[in-house]
């Protein structure tokens, strides 16, 4: 095949055909054809090759010598050119009366595909007299389509990356915000709205400084973006910092940023991500109070525990403190002494009431609800707390009605509330200017509706008060007015749930002065008239008539001598061992008609006694009363229970310990 580039075209084969179709105006439209940018075929009337130009011989690599003169129908060569001969059916030109410009694919053989635009033109069409030429023009737009498919591609590839970065936008749970390089907004995302209480549409074009940061810190923010502007190093980029932000209605919440920095066509952008750290942070400062609550909790225990074990300690010399007080009391009737036995008593006798209560405080026992005195538990509760009171200058009176009935409830939990409410007292009392008074009051009332008695405890104090928009916030759970580190706010919460579920209420009363706490129980259905606060005098409860034979088993030899002293004054036969194998012995020798043995001894102790007992002697192991400082105790608590024995925790009175035998040697005779 010739070199298409060195092919002559000044006077190729055919160029008299075409001369003779064309007339005069051949030589001109050779020219045009031959500049043509796209390939041009000339047909003659019978559709034979009379022309092509250089782009048709440089693209095809044919000759003018093996096309010109070759009738189209049987042109193999055209045919490779065309691709589809019947697509390009030149023989019904004879009937256009303009172009005909398909564009389109082909696939020449021989020839890789091109997209092409084509143009047949007739020339020398008249009425009736049919056509004299037909021009094939064939422009290649191959490369042109190649880039318009890949720029499309490239548009639809940025319109879903547009897509995909608008929907992580729009849906994601950090807000951002966009701004230019003058701080002005320029996207704000559906989270941005969320947090900060601004429309998208609001809050485009204004600047961030007047949007989202506090004014405080405005002023600081503007500094930053001169420095910015001024080509500065950004302090903030990258960095996850904590800062406070605003809200459209002005108030301020802590968030999470993370700034960076983009070019968009050479403008620098900036790109804020926030979170809103408030969530976080009252989980946090919940979690660190309850970690402080456990941790005091875990301290109280621990305290608690020591308090308990100390408290036991004491009850054995306080129990011989207060029986020697009584009995010199009635030694000294009638003397100048009398009084100060008295007054030993009195005290040793609130030493035991103190220690009773720490041991309640400190043991942890199911809920148990039996007859308690309110007077009583109130007295109890004063007394341990006297100290703290006077010291803090809290002058206290107490009102306390005679004859007040019994309730049917949990002693541990009331005792809890009492001591609440005398810790808040006092608490509320001490920043007070001048005296301070605490008035503590208990009374019964029966409701107008006919309902149940309510046995009520007031305590009002002289103080500041609560104000109206706390009043009920104070029973709220961890809420608190005291300063930080007093207190943890869940004094109130406790005590008024422990009186609910007794079927009561605790609730503040309005007062003109101070604060007022009322505290009301229902009976339980129970309803056994007591004595006052203060504890019965010591005095005989048996006599000589009634009296009969007691073992006394104790390993403190003092408290058994106590307690021989006590019944032996009372008329009865006592007979004493120090432990309870020494018990065993004399059991064994001479009869008794009950047994006064303490609960904890070394060698054979109260429990093993007592079975060792319902063996040999059942019918006395009835008639047992057993003394300890410790009846709170889990294992003492079940021993008690299964056994059905009585018990009298130490410290006790000689009338308790008197009364406690008198029924045992009743129940005998």
């Amino acid at each position: 095949m010739n070199d298409p580039s060195k092919l002559q075209f000044g006077a190729p084969p055919g160029i008299g055909s075409l001369d003779c179709l064309l007339g005069d105006a051949g030589a001109v439209v050779r020219l045009l054809i031959d500049t043509i940018a796209g390939r041009v075929l000339v047909l003659d009337e019978n559709d034979n090759f009379v022309y092509a130009n250089h782009e048709f011989w440089a693209f095809t690599g044919i000759t003018p010598a093996q096309l010109l003169g070759a009738n189209v129908s049987k042109s193999a060569a055209f045919g490779r050119y065309v691709g589809v001969r019947d697509r390009l059916n030149v023989g019904e030109c004879v009937t256009w009366e303009g172009w005909i410009s398909p564009e389109e694919w082909v696939d020449p053989r021989g020839y890789k595909p091109t997209f092409v635009r084509e143009y047949l033109i007739p020339i020398g069409i008249r009425a009736g007299a049919g056509r004299r030429a037909t021009v094939a023009i064939r422009h290649d737009l191959t490369d042109l389509k190649l880039k318009e498919a890949a720029l499309t591609a490239k548009i639809k590839e940025l319109e879903s990356t547009e897509a995909l970065k608008t929907a992580i936008v729009d849906f994601a749970l950090a807000g951002l915000v966009s701004t230019d390089a003058e701080g002005r907004i320029v996207e704000f995302n559906p989270a941005a709205e969320a947090m900060f209480g601004y429309r998208r549409e609001t809050a485009l074009g204004r600047l961030v400084a007047d949007v989202i940061i506090p004014e405080r810190h405005r002023e600081a923010h503007r500094n930053g973006m001169a420095r910015l502007q001024q080509g500065e190093p950004a302090r903030m980029l990258g960095k996850r910092l904590e800062l406070a932000a605003q809200r459209a209605d002005g108030s301020e919440f802590p968030v999470e940023m993370v700034l960076w920095r983009t070019e968009v066509r050479g403008v620098a952008h900036f790109t804020a991500s926030l979170t809103d750290l408030s969530e976080r942070q009252r989980a946090a400062a919940e979690i660190a109070r309850q970690r402080d609550t456990l941790r005091q909790g875990e301290k109280l225990t621990a305290m608690g525990s020591l308090l308990a074990g100390v408290a036991h300690e004491l009850n054995n010399p306080l129990a011989i403190v207060t029986g020697r007080a009584s009995l010199l009391e009635e030694k000294t009737a009638g003397t100048p002494l009398e009084s100060d036995a008295r007054r030993i008593r009195e005290a040793a006798e609130r030493c035991g009431r103190i220690v009773r209560t720490f041991l309640n405080m400190a043991r942890q026992r199911p809920t148990q609800r039996g007859p308690v005195a309110l007077n009583e538990l109130v007295a109890a509760a004063l007394d341990m707390l006297q100290y703290e009171l006077r010291t803090h200058g809290v002058a206290v009176t107490t009102q306390f009605a005679n004859d007040l009935p019994s309730i049917t409830a949990d002693a541990d939990q009331i005792g809890q509330i009492v001591l609440n409410l005398l810790v808040n007292a006092q608490q509320a009392l001490s920043p007070l200017e001048g005296p301070r008074q605490l008035t503590v009051s208990t009374g019964a009332h029966r409701p107008e509706d006919g309902g149940e008695t309510q046995v009520w405890l007031r305590m009002a104090d002289n103080g500041r008060g609560v104000a109206p928009k706390l009043r009920e916030k104070i029973f709220d759970p961890y809420f608190t007015t005291k300063p930080e580190g007093v207190g943890t706010g869940l004094g109130l919460s406790v005590s008024r749930t422990l009186a609910r579920e007794h079927g009561g209420d605790l609730v503040l009363e309005v007062s003109t002065v101070g604060a007022s706490m009322r505290l009301s129980l229902p009976l339980g259905g129970i309803a056994q008239p007591v004595q006052g606060a203060t504890a019965s005098k010591s005095g005989p409860l048996a006599s000589a008539s009634s009296a009969g034979r007691i073992l006394v088993v104790d390993d403190e030899a003092e408290i058994a001598e106590l307690i021989r002293e006590f019944l032996e004054s009372a008329g009865y036969e006592v007979a004493t061992a120090g432990s309870g194998a020494e018990a065993l012995e004399l059991l064994a020798e001479a009869r008794f008609d009950a047994i006064v043995s303490d609960l904890r001894m070394p060698d054979m102790d109260g429990s093993a006694l007592w079975r060792a007992v319902s063996q040999r002697l059942p019918a006395l192991a009835k008639r047992v009363v057993f003394v300890t400082g410790d009846t709170l105790g889990p294992q003492t608590r079940s021993f008690l229970a299964e056994t059905g024995c009585a018990s009298l925790d130490k410290p006790f009175t000689r009338a308790d310990l008197l009364q406690a035998v008198k029924q045992l040697t009743m129940a005998s005779a």
